[in-house]
């Protein structure tokens, strides 16, 4: 479509419009800062009003950087502009960023001498940007220099800057990624607990949160869940804990309780972690916890419903583990033993194989109830040839097993040589129901409970209200701001 086209497309043009057009006037060009324009007003701002809301929208920012094409030289241009030229650290980032990617010509060498005002976070905030800018382009070496020396500047400086603390944290998740994924996690495990020890002396809500679930994933990573359960015992969780990194630490005290066989309580804290994950984002996050919670269900003798399994995006990644729900549902050894010895590789990366080993006697069980529920009376030693390859003495204590754990409702006449299923109950004759309407109503109970701890008031709510209708319209744009934000950053911490 030509020019002459599209001016005659275009609706009739306001009187306003065509003096704009008669004066000459132009749009102003696009900032070469991209994203990343305004974040050192936010760190200013962080700083004077002494608020953690500013640098947790500068957070932001960065990640929105991260998402573009031109991130290199969106992050050349904001240290350019925000960092003093006495910095050394300026010289240091601008080199690693041209050794990377060189620069272009559109981008400014002359820049206005930059603020002193929020300097220390303003660079590590530069830092914080270097950092992901390598790791994206999975240069972990490069990018594990430029972390190391960062932490050795917070630090220094951490303890008399608390607007720091929200900028450290992210940059500890960081450190432990590079690390793990250089395979030297282990390396670094004193690192974090002296770092997890600095944030409870200075009161580092942010920090101690990030730092907990950084410790007990190193402790993971090498099934040292002794060590993990010990750590998470001694440690107190911080009041403010931002819904991210609670259900990170859900999601790891769940695995901790279902290695010690505590499956009950695993189950929960599973279920728990699964729900407060965001649902458009966190896919890797929500694939890993659907995993734990699938074999979890099947230890406990239940069956996972199968659109769990099936939900979109995660059916590729969960078809092992729907294969395996099927075999134990079915009561299939043989299927069971094909499943794991084909995806064994699969269960070991994921670290699920000692939960796999253990679902054996499950599929026993499974089998069992079926064959109880079918049949009033059998023989033992038609339960061993049903059961598979087992002779009639492990049959018997099988099923005596299952028996006094409550799997099967269920006698051995052993003078026979038969097992005699006992008549069914109405299920409504006992106290099941009532034990389940009550586990609903203290689930709703404990979310409504939650749901007002998370409410936030603003403070002198009951004072006096804004003075001017200026002042309320600015706070509602900043406040549709942040929701529009936050609505297009919901998986950015994942």
């Amino acid at each position: 479509m030509t020019s002459e086209q599209m001016d005659v497309d275009r609706p009739p043009a306001s009187g306003k419009e065509e003096g704009k057009k008669d004066s000459g006037t132009t749009p102003a060009p696009p900032s070469k800062l991209g994203p990343l324009k305004g974040v050192c007003e936010l760190l200013e701002r962080a700083v004077t009003h002494k608020q953690d809301v500013f640098v947790a929208r500068t957070l932001r920012h960065v990640a929105a950087a991260r998402r573009t094409e031109k991130a290199a030289s969106y992050i050349r241009q904001f240290i350019m502009e925000s960092l003093i030229p006495e910095n050394e650290t300026r010289s240091t980032l601008l080199g690693l960023l041209n050794e990377a990617c060189p620069p272009q010509e559109t981008d400014d060498e002359e820049i206005k001498r930059p603020s002193k005002l929020a300097q220390p976070e303003i660079e590590m905030c530069s830092r914080l940007l270097v950092v992901v800018y390598f790791v994206d382009k999975k240069e972990y070496e490069t990018a594990k220099g430029v972390c190391i020396e960062a932490i050795a500047f917070l630090r220094k400086n951490s303890a008399a800057r608390r607007t720091l603390h929200a900028l450290g944290a992210r940059l500890y998740f960081y450190y432990s990624l590079i690390f793990e994924k250089l395979g030297q996690l282990s390396d670094i495990r004193g690192e974090l607990l002296g770092l997890y020890r600095s944030a409870c002396v200075q009161r580092d809500g942010v920090g101690q949160e990030t730092l907990l679930n950084l410790v007990l994933r190193n402790y993971l990573a090498y099934s040292l869940y002794e060590q993990a359960e010990k750590f998470r015992t001694r440690v107190q969780l911080s009041e403010h804990q931002s819904n991210q990194q609670y259900s990170r630490y859900l999601y790891y005290l769940g695995r901790i309780r279902a290695i010690r066989l505590e499956y009950t309580d695993a189950n929960k804290l599973l279920q728990q972690a699964l729900r407060k994950a965001p649902q458009r984002g966190a896919l890797g996050f929500r694939i890993t916890v659907a995993k734990w919670t699938t074999l979890v269900l099947l230890l406990l003798g239940e069956i996972p419903e199968r659109t769990m399994l099936k939900m979109p995006g995660m059916r590729e990644a969960l078809h092992p583990y729907y294969l395996v729900a099927n075999a134990v549902r079915v009561g299939d050894m043989p299927l069971f033993q094909q499943v794991a010895e084909e995806f064994a590789a699969t269960f070991q990366r994921d670290s699920t194989h000692n939960l796999i080993v253990r679902l054996r006697h499950n599929v026993i069980r499974c089998k069992l109830r079926r064959i109880s529920v079918s049949y009033s009376r059998i023989s033992l030693a038609d339960v061993a040839q049903r059961l598979g390859d087992i002779s009639v003495e492990d049959t018997e204590y099988i099923v005596a097993k299952a028996i006094r754990d409550g799997s099967i409702d269920a006698v051995i006449d052993h003078t026979n040589g038969w097992v005699e299923s006992k008549q069914s109950t109405e299920i409504y004759t006992t106290q099941e129901p009532q034990s389940a309407f009550h586990d609903r109503i203290s689930f709703c109970l404990k979310i409504h409970n939650e749901a007002v701890k998370a409410m936030r008031y603003p403070p002198d709510a009951h004072k006096e209200q804004r003075k001017s209708v200026e002042e309320r319209r600015e706070r509602a744009r900043e406040e549709q701001e942040m929701a529009k934000q936050l609505a297009d950053s919901e998986g950015d911490d994942w």
